[in-house]
């Protein structure tokens, strides 16, 4: 909700990608620390372009980030953009969402239904950009199994579905042909209230499965 949210956005995905090729040598030596300082650096990296163009506002942006080596799957997140795992159909994990919303059904003052339609569903306490640092949350090491899907999405893509609908829709075919289907389903779903729609999902597979 933003300004230049896009711009922010980018920067993150730039930051994070190049702090990866510049520190990956076949692997990662301490994944949880490679999430740690490229978020951070992603996060001041939005504030010295906020400073080098004298912008009224400081431009954010949430974030999620996915780690695959050795066979396991690290992560971390700041805001309401999300990680799934599905197994066998399931949602094995879902990263929590860093909302005021969140908080609130948290504490039982409204529950899910309420907090699909709740006028502040879209205001998160930390994100990348502005004065405060990001509270980063960060996964634990999670071993894969063969046909896990991992997906990572903006909150435009999950939040006008029901879970087990954005669930069952992803899990029912090819992340090739299931993606663009979530995608569509959410842009009909949100109708003119239409957000950013980010998606992207693997499905992993272990070749000593055969």
């Amino acid at each position: 909700g933003h300004q230049h949210g896009e711009v922010a956005a980018q920067i993150a995905v730039d930051t994070i990608t190049s702090t990866f090729n510049r520190l990956a040598r076949t692997t990662l030596t301490n994944p949880f620390l490679f999430l740690s300082q490229s978020i951070s650096q992603a996060h001041l990296a939005i504030n010295r372009h906020s400073g080098d163009v004298e912008a009224k506002d400081v431009p954010r942006t949430t974030c999620v980030v996915c780690l695959i080596q050795g066979g396991a799957a690290y992560w971390a997140h700041v805001g309401d953009s999300r990680l799934y795992v599905l197994r066998a159909g399931r949602a094995l994990v879902q990263t929590r969402d860093h909302s005021h919303v969140r908080r609130m059904v948290e504490q039982g003052l409204i529950d899910e239904t309420q907090a699909g339609t709740h006028p502040a569903r879209n205001l998160v306490y930390s994100c990348l950009g502005g004065d405060n640092p990001p509270e980063i949350e960060f996964s634990r090491k999670l071993p894969l199994q063969h046909h896990d899907l991992i997906a990572l999405c903006s909150d435009g893509a999950w939040s006008p579905l029901h879970e087990a609908l954005f669930v069952s829709t992803l899990s029912g075919q090819p992340p090739a042909e299931a993606v663009p289907q979530v995608l569509d389903l959410a842009e009909a779903n949100a109708g003119a209230r239409c957000d950013n729609l980010t998606l992207m999902a693997l499905r992993w597979e272990d070749e000593s499965e055969g």
